[in-house]
């Protein structure tokens, strides 16, 4: 709705003792633009509409529930959580469970921290026989099979030596060249999907 000056002086005379639902009726308008519009023009309701206006509590009045526990009422109490309760996606220590990166992982804990409650079975297949993992290493697949955890499958490599692995610099320069082509490509079509 566009605001002419001769709806903002109805407005100024309207505002201080009318209900902005009766207004945005009148103007045609929605609430919002009501509200938004008497912000700009630094518009407030009088002391009398405030006064007299139902739905608030007026000063001194004391709420219905006033001096009642939170549980006093209703059925809160027989739709509350009872002690010891699980939720539905609950799984006991010793379960295993696929990512969403087809990495199978093991419930070693129940401390409610998933970081500390699930790793990776691989890593704790590696564990058992060489001890912790070193900081700043992973354990690897040197057959690429997600599900071979064979002692002998898995390999602990540094982080870096993971990157230039990965890295395409080991490719040939044509095939090199190409992936940094898709890349930019994938870049800009992602750039225009995005809202």
């Amino acid at each position: 709705m566009k605001w002419t000056a001769q709806k903002r002086e109805w407005l100024r005379e309207l505002y201080p003792d009318k209900p902005n639902t009766f207004l945005a009726e009148f103007f045609g308008c929605s609430y919002t633009a009501i509200k938004n519009q008497a912000v700009k023009l630094g518009l407030k309701k009088s002391q009398a509409y405030l006064d007299s206006k139902p739905g608030c509590f007026a000063k001194g009045a004391e709420p219905w529930n006033k001096g009642k526990n939170w549980h006093s009422g209703g059925r809160s109490a027989q739709t509350q959580f009872k002690a010891g309760h699980a939720p539905h996606n609950w799984h006991p220590v010793g379960h295993e469970r696929l990512t969403k990166d087809g990495i199978w992982e093991r419930k070693v804990a129940d401390t409610k921290v998933k970081r500390q409650d699930w790793r990776p079975i691989h890593v704790l297949e590696w564990e058992k026989e060489n001890g912790p993992v070193p900081q700043g290493h992973i354990v690897i697949f040197k057959d690429g099979d997600r599900e071979n955890f064979d002692p002998d499958n898995l390999e602990c490599i540094s982080r870096s030596e993971n990157m230039r692995r990965n890295s395409v610099h080991r490719l040939p320069k044509e095939v090199a060249s190409l992936v940094q082509l898709v890349g930019a490509l994938n870049r800009q079509i992602n750039k225009r999907a995005q809202p």
